[in-house]
């Protein structure tokens, strides 16, 4: 949804001083956050595919059943009051 940028200015001047203070603030932390998400992604492709792959432990541990339960079941045993994979 694309949002014109003369109602978001707009808004803002309807704000109290402190509210304008808080919309900047917020607008500071979403501009930071979209440049980390791609700075995160940029690193990514600098992983080798040596680094990528398992341990031969995390492998044993995915193809093991032991320790596994579903989430069913965990719900049941512990009595959780949540909906669970």
């Amino acid at each position: 949804m694309a949002v014109d940028k003369k109602v978001l200015h707009e808004m803002i001047e309807q704000l109290s001083e402190s509210d304008q203070k808080s919309a900047y603030e917020f607008l500071l932390y979403l501009l930071q956050r979209s440049k980390k998400d791609h700075k995160w992604w940029d690193e990514m492709e600098e992983v080798s595919e040596e680094e990528a792959l398992l341990t031969e432990e995390e492998n044993r541990q995915l193809q093991g059943d032991e320790g596994y339960m579903t989430g069913g079941d965990a719900k049941r045993e512990f009595g959780l009051q949540v909906d669970l994979p």
